[in-house]
């Protein structure tokens, strides 16, 4: 394997459990509401969500804009009367508060930390993501913290590679790992850029044609032991 200085870690569904805290917080917020929840309002949810948590890597939708109409959305298919306004401030106040980690997060990053340096790239809300990090276990794991929202750019582009690399010091490329499970916004984008890429796909996803990537793994235990 290659000699990097930087491992670039994509946060949710990478090192945070963000299936379980999103699912988590969105029943609390319905609960919080009064409002029955069930398996059929969280696969809505993540149908309406997804697709506009890809607008906005299209650069086609704000942040600012995301985190309303997306309940807009879901509230209206539901028949909830509800201002989205509200209903999106106790669902982000939930989810800034769920931490957990994918398994093996903390034992990966423990084991590299002599021999690496850490950054994390997220597309994100900032209240979230920033209060997410603070209360979890990696909290002081991270030299560098690139957030979209706070970029103004989402992975995969170009710019937001530009603004990390800005922060991180500018290394040579070859010398960062990006380290994601979003073949899209953290593979592809990551390629495009001129970076290695390793793909985390617990899910055991069939692996798109291009581009061409350096690893693939299923757990965190196996990117510890190729990279210590």
């Amino acid at each position: 394997m290659r000699d990097y200085d930087w491992l670039l870690f994509d946060a949710d569904g990478t090192l945070f459990d963000y299936d379980r805290a999103e699912s988590t917080a969105l029943a609390q917020s319905f609960q919080e509401a009064g409002l029955p929840f069930g398996p059929e309002a969280l696969a809505a949810y993540r149908a309406i969500n997804r697709d506009l948590w890809q607008a906005l890597e299209r650069g086609q939708i704000a942040p600012g804009v995301l985190k309303v109409r997306r309940f807009e959305l879901l509230l209206g298919s539901l028949g909830i009367g509800l201002p989205a306004p509200h209903f999106s401030e106790r669902y982000l106040d939930n989810l800034a508060h769920a931490s957990e980690l994918v398994d093996g997060a903390e034992d990966l990053l423990r084991a590299c930390a002599g021999a690496y340096r850490f950054a994390l790239l997220t597309n994100g809300l900032s209240r979230v993501q920033r209060t997410r990090l603070a209360h979890s276990t990696l909290s002081q794991s991270f030299s560098a913290v690139v957030i979209s929202e706070e970029v103004g750019c989402a992975k995969p582009a170009p710019a937001f590679f530009d603004h990390a690399f800005e922060m991180i010091g500018k290394p040579p490329r070859w010398r960062a790992l990006m380290i994601g499970d979003n073949w899209t916004s953290d593979i592809t984008g990551a390629a495009a850029y001129g970076l290695d890429a390793c793909w985390f796909n617990p899910g055991g996803l069939p692996r798109p044609a291009s581009p061409a990537i350096l690893f693939e793994v299923t757990t965190l235990r196996q990117l510890r032991d190729w990279l210590v």
